[in-house]
């Protein structure tokens, strides 16, 4: 029987008085492809720091071909052959392909302390030639799209010879065409047999992609074993530690007829081309398409942070053309945008500090103060209840610190204090697991059955037909489709992203 290329055996780490890892012990045989799955929260993270050179474990060992591993740095973690490829991926925007794959070990001229670019570039080319992608070694990174960038990552760690490569949610930003893309590589580096950890929220893909499967929860390993003993259902049940019979929750209330939210022929020259349809109190409004089809620049011009040549856009029959987004937030919109750590949270400060930034011009622009009166404290402790805030979660703790799950309800939260009669929710579950997706919607549901129109943006098909009362399809920044309800069907939709023909919005 061949040695494991990584094998751990009873890791265990806290933080604070409290176990994230107990006694976690399993095998990575060489040339595998190892699932790992879990809540936010359930420790994978941690143990891939661990493995990185992130994060000291507290008690159990790793052993790497057979060998104890006690990496203490990422680079010492990297020159053993791990490479990880981050959902937020560590490449600098400013610099070229080759500049960044070769950042930190430039090759010299023979006798000279310059920098071998003949080498560089034709290594790079080599690499680029190697993982599919047909670009010159000289393009800056930030001229490439999601997915181009997710393969510069790739050929990277194939510049450093990694023996194991660990995928942290890597299709989260993108889109269809290079997901398939993404997976056609990946298919091509098993075959080389290289080791990986592919570690995603998306099931149906893990189950797909991997030979073996290891589940986590809260800590410890709920289930393992290979993946062909597993199917969705008994992963989100490991993973819960429940039995979810639904992934969406039952709605009590309905839209009503009432329109809240008019858009009428927004146009932006090679954004959006004459955009109209309503949104009705009480209405989860989905709106799909493929990335790169204006929508997300669609929620930006409602919300008044991009420019808009023509069209209107009134609430309740009221013009709201040419209002900043104070302004707009004022007359109740609030937006979710679809990257929450850099634009809807401030990392480093504490839950209650993030709760509180949508109120602070009425409470003397600090939390301090507002949290100091009864009316702050339960406002506070309101919001934590609304969005089922993990109780863990202290309110001076900081965001960066929280689950993925939990920063997202922590941006849902700050919102509901000022209580929005609009939500423009764009990609709401990125990058969070299942448990945590059916609080969101439930929260989406309730919502709306108290009156407000929420508008949510989503890459994934399955969460607008499940979540919606009705879908618009868009494509290169024109709407092409609309489907109520009882006519929602995937293949229309996915036809309608990918080159259908421009609706005219039904009357109502």
């Amino acid at each position: 029987m061949s040695t494991p290329l990584v094998q751990f055996s009873g890791i265990t780490k806290s933080y604070f008085g409290v176990e994230v890892l107990k006694n976690i012990s399993f095998t990575l045989p060489a040339g595998s492809m190892t699932g790992l799955v879990g809540e936010n929260g359930a420790g994978k993270s941690t143990l891939m720091n661990i493995l990185g050179g992130n994060v000291a474990v507290d008690s159990g060992s790793i052993l790497l071909n057979g060998k104890t591993f006690v990496p203490s740095t990422p680079q010492e973690s990297a020159e053993h052959g791990i490479a990880f490829i981050h959902q937020e991926l560590n490449l600098f925007p400013n610099l070229t392909i080759a500049e960044n794959l070769f950042l930190t070990r430039f090759p010299r001229a023979t006798g000279s302390p310059f920098i071998d670019r003949q080498t560089i570039h034709r290594r790079t080319s080599e690499l680029l030639a190697e993982i599919g992608l047909d670009v010159s070694p000289q393009r800056l990174v930030e001229t490439l799209s999601a997915g181009e960038r997710q393969l510069v990552e790739i050929a990277k760690a194939l510049s450093m010879d990694a023996r194991l490569i660990i995928f942290d949610e890597p299709t989260t930003s993108l889109s269809i065409r290079e997901t398939d893309r993404l997976f056609a590589l990946i298919s091509r580096l098993r075959e080389r047999k290289l080791t990986m950890i592919y570690i995603s929220h998306a099931l149906t893909d893990v189950l797909r992609l991997c030979d073996r499967i290891v589940v986590l929860r809260d800590g410890e390993i709920a289930g393992s074993g290979r993946a062909d003993e597993f199917t969705t259902e008994r992963l989100v049940t490991l993973m819960v530690g429940r039995t979810m019979n639904q992934l969406f929750p039952t709605r009590s209330g309905k839209p009503t007829n009432q329109t809240l939210l008019e858009v009428s022929g927004l146009t932006q020259p090679d954004v959006l081309r004459n955009i109209s349809f309503t949104l009705k109190r009480g209405e989860v409004l989905g709106l799909s398409g493929l990335m790169g089809a204006g929508r997300t620049e669609l929620a930006r011009i409602l919300f008044g942070l991009d420019p808009c040549a023509s069209g209107t856009v009134a609430l309740e029959g009221k013009s709201l053309n040419r209002l900043s987004p104070r302004q707009l937030i004022q007359r109740g919109f609030a937006f979710l945008t679809e990257n929450r750590r850099s634009e809807g949270l401030c990392m480093d400060a504490s839950v209650a500090d993030n709760l509180a930034l949508t109120t602070l011009t009425e409470h003397g622009r600090t939390t301090v103060r507002w949290l100091s009166n009864e009316s702050g404290r339960k406002a506070m402790q309101r919001i934590r209840g609304v969005v089922r805030l993990d109780p863990k979660a202290s309110d001076n703790q900081a965001v960066r610190t929280l689950s993925g799950g939990n920063q997202q309800k922590v941006v849902l939260g700050k919102w509901l204090l000022i209580r929005p009669r609009v939500f423009i929710l764009d990609e709401p579950t990125r990058g969070i697991d299942v448990g945590a997706k059916y609080e969101i919607y439930r929260l989406i549901y309730e919502l709306a059955d108290q009156g407000a129109g929420i508008f949510v943006i989503s890459s994934e098909m399955e969460e607008l037909m499940g979540l919606c009362d009705r879908i618009l399809v868009m494509k290169a920044g024109e709407l092409v489709d609309e489907l109520p309800r009882e006519e929602f069907d995937r293949e229309r939709i996915l036809r309608g992203a990918l080159g259908g023909t421009v609706f005219q919005e039904r009357s109502s």
